[in-house]
């Protein structure tokens, strides 16, 4: 008989509807029980592309007797981490508090209060490598929960404090300065990977963030060379597009199989710029094929992307996307030659006695037929696992990506699969009374929205209002602006919580701040704020970033690869920021010279309805004119695109 987890919309909860623990979706049901039977709680934490998650569930989840002792001494909440990040940051912090190290499948034990006494990721059906078995485990937790109840419920107090993570950090008394800016590009260079680009060594992730931060600064050699050689490497799926989630080793050679959408959005959008500041062809191929992935993969019906592939095809991770000699000939007949040649094959292999594919020489003037061909022999592989929930954040970085590539490159289609997305979210991820939702599968959407949903929506929502002058993006971020104010802004301490002042069920009300692998909510409400402020020149938006700022300035310069989102709009902050005021019926070449460059410090208005910015701004004798301004004090307006990029460059 399937347990609860039957009726929810998470394909990572439905894979362990069917199995014998008697798991309950995270809610008040599950808590009530815990303190109706005093039996403490397991909540177990993982996602649907999570490698060690399946075999986990395989080994001891699907076990009976396992089940048996879990159903008969346990609570047992499954909690999928996407869905829910507001839990998993929680018990996340408690397992690197216990054991100095994270990961997922997460699992935690919990006083029926929802307070951790114990935490741990991984445990094996049978002891080894130093770790009891998941059975041996969870008689030890039981036996201690009768016999050692008094000291557990000491140490679960204790934690609760540590769990609020930033949330009564103090601003400093130091002003902002912008020398902290070159603290943090010191700070990147001396941890630069100067052998194989990115930062750190295996496990190594793309730190997206960081590089944008150093292209707005104009500090280009570590990210350009970052983004070659991950271009180049096994992380980039050479044949079908788009980034996994990380590398293994510190080469970027062997991935950790599995693709995500945010990695994917944010990379389309890093790669983007780097072709904008140099013109190198490979990053412009790059993005359009992430894009294009993107598109034909995770793209749903309903204009909306879903979350994730999974890593593994028929159990064994990455099957679908290595390859052999002798399967690469029978692809490709007399291109395969070329194409051994060019993703550097060898009968050895170089994983597992097969190829990941890599970039080996430089761009043979067969390649659009032999990734054709490739595409169309691995499309008759088992496909890995589709994560088809919608997910209202990272949908959002999607919007972003679409919007500013579209835009750029000319590409009408990812205009349109923006407008498309966001019409979506707008359309499906609304509760009755308009309030933002966060997840969204089989035609149900729930869950309040987080901070990041509405502060990466802000963002999107603004450059997706620049991509297309359609007024209506603008209003809507607006609208998400006032929401970040009064229900997640802190007036107090400053900054923002990581949910709204309504949101319940949790024993923590948490500030989240580090953007890694990806934005914090924090940062992203940070940096929409402080862009919104110059398209409407209103105070609130630049005070409440500026709240961020001046609790993290001097922490995030020293820390850099952990806060390189807040790092880029404290650089926006103090930069020498343009907002540009097109007025005319046809602005289209001088929106082009806007578009088309990379400008981290410019916002972009034109066409009709209430933006401040462009209030005053008219044509000049019937001719399309840009107003360049600073602050809401502009300069003559200008007539020609050459005048506007001119000045824009200066």
């Amino acid at each position: 008989m399937p347990n609860r987890l039957a009726s929810e919309t998470s394909p990572y909860l439905l894979q362990h509807a069917e199995n014998p623990v008697d798991w309950y979706p995270w809610g008040d049901e599950a808590f009530a029980l815990a303190h109706s039977t005093d039996r403490p709680v397991l909540v177990s934490i993982g996602y649907a592309a999570c490698h060690w998650c399946h075999v986990m569930e395989h080994e001891t989840f699907e076990d009976p007797e396992v089940a048996l002792v879990m159903n008969t001494h346990f609570v047992c909440i499954k909690v999928d981490r996407e869905e829910r990040p507001d839990v998993d940051a929680i018990y996340m912090d408690a397992v690197q508090a216990m054991t100095g190290q994270g990961g997922w499948p997460l699992n935690a034990f919990l006083t029926p209060d929802g307070v951790p006494f114990f935490a741990g990721t991984y445990f094996p059906p049978e002891p080894r490598h130093g770790l009891p078995s998941w059975r041996d485990l969870l008689v030890g937790i039981w036996n201690a929960w009768t016999t050692q109840r008094t000291e557990i419920d000491e140490a679960a107090r204790m934690n609760v404090p540590r769990l609020q993570g930033a949330a009564f950090m103090e601003a400093p008394a130091e002003d902002i300065s912008p020398a902290l800016l070159d603290t943090a590009v010191s700070s990147l260079k001396r941890a630069f990977d100067a052998e194989h680009g990115g930062w750190g060594g295996a496990p190594k992730f793309p730190a997206t963030s960081a590089i944008e931060f150093l292209l707005a600064r104009g500090e280009l050699a570590m990210p350009l060379q970052t983004l070659r050689r991950m271009a180049s490497g096994g992380i980039y799926d050479q044949i079908g597009g788009g980034f996994a989630r990380y590398s293994v080793d510190a080469r970027w050679l062997v991935p950790h199989f599995e693709k995500m959408l945010y990695d994917n959005a944010l990379l389309a959008r890093a790669y983007l710029h780097a072709y904008q500041v140099s013109d190198e062809p490979l990053f412009r191929r790059v993005c359009e094929e992430t894009l294009d992935w993107a598109m034909r993969e995770l793209r749903q019906d309903e204009g909306g992307f879903a979350s994730s592939l999974d890593a593994d095809s028929e159990g064994v991770e990455g099957k679908f996307y290595v390859w052999t000699v002798d399967e690469i000939r029978a692809a490709l007949g007399e291109l395969a030659d070329v194409a051994i040649q060019h993703f550097g094959v060898t009968e050895g292999g170089n994983f597992e006695g097969a190829n990941i594919l890599v970039r080996a020489t430089s761009d043979p003037a067969e390649l659009r037929a032999i990734k054709t061909g490739l595409l169309e022999a691995r499309s008759s592989r088992v496909r890995p696992a589709l994560d088809d929930k919608r997910l209202t954040s990272w949908n959002a970085l999607m919007i972003s990506a679409l919007a500013d590539a579209g835009a750029a490159l000319g590409r009408a289609d990812y205009l349109a699969a923006a407008v498309a997305c966001a019409e979506f979210v707008e359309r499906e991820l609304r509760d009755a009374s308009g309030r933002l939702l966060r997840t969204f599968n089989r035609g149900r959407a729930k869950l309040p929205a987080y901070l990041e949903d509405h502060a990466y929506l802000l963002e999107a929502y603004l450059t997706l209002y620049e991509a297309t002058f359609d007024a209506r993006w603008f209003s809507r971020a607006v609208a998400l602006a006032e929401d970040l104010l009064e229900h997640f802004h802190d007036p107090e301490r400053g900054g923002f919580f990581s949910v709204s002042d309504d949101h319940t069920g949790l024993i923590a009300r948490r500030k989240d701040l580090e953007d890694a692998p990806i934005p914090s909510g924090g940062s992203a409400a940070c940096f929409g704020l402080l862009r919104l402020a110059r398209f409407t020149g209103d105070a609130r938006y630049e005070d409440a970033a500026l709240s961020l700022i001046k609790l993290l300035h001097t922490v995030a310069p020293e820390h850099p690869l952990a806060f390189g989102h807040l790092l880029r709009a404290i650089d926006f902050h103090l930069g020498p920021v343009r907002e540009v005021a097109l007025a005319g019926d046809d602005v289209s070449a001088l929106a082009a010279v806007v578009r088309e460059a990379f400008l981290p410090y410019v916002v972009l208005a034109g066409g009709s309805g209430d933006i401040p910015l462009l209030h005053g701004r008219v044509p000049v004798d019937g001719m399309a004119a840009a107003y360049v301004c600073e602050r809401f004090t502009c300069q003559l307006p200008l007539l020609s695109h050459e005048e506007l990029a001119k000045s824009l460059q200066s």
